[in-house]
């Protein structure tokens, strides 16, 4: 086997790959630093090229925080519980993940779990309520929603 050696890439370099990487898609400064030593670059040339791009508006957490939320939201149906968890794992600040949590609509977030819960009564074959509603609780747990909201939904309380 040959192993070859990968040749790190110069600032200049890194930071056009970078750039384009984040014009794509909103990401979170961790990405970024991850990718920026992906390509062999050293720490102070990492949180220098974070610096110009945050400069430049390439990198805003506060930008990501709020796209992260609202397409987790929207588009996978997840609730304020597992998109605080996913954001935590992005490393973005207690701050922020409650300023993106905020910014969703709390009239929208009710009706997403409300038609989550009724397409998920729809599927289940569970002729016992019990353990029907019971199946739903766990589902919509799952999914990151709240308790309370939950059992209010189905009125169990």
């Amino acid at each position: 086997m040959k192993s070859e050696k990968i040749r790190p890439l110069d600032k200049k370099d890194a930071l056009l790959k970078v750039e384009h990487f984040c014009a794509y898609q909103e990401r979170s400064h961790q990405e970024v630093r991850d990718k920026l030593y992906s390509y062999g670059l050293i720490t102070p040339d990492v949180e220098e090229l974070i610096s110009q791009l945050i400069e430049n508006n390439f990198l805003n957490e506060e930008r990501f925080a709020i796209a992260y939320a609202n397409g987790k939201f929207r588009m996978k149906g997840w609730g304020k519980l597992k998109i605080k968890q996913g954001l935590k794992l992005k490393h973005v600040s207690p701050k922020l993940i409650e300023l993106a949590l905020r910014q969703l609509q709390e009239d929208e977030y009710l009706g997403k779990l409300k038609d989550i819960l009724e397409k998920k009564d729809a599927l289940l074959k569970e002729p016992n309520t019990f353990h029907r509603k019971q199946k739903l609780i766990n589902f919509a747990l799952s999914k990151g929603y709240e308790k309370d909201l939950i059992l209010d939904l189905l009125t169990i309380k």
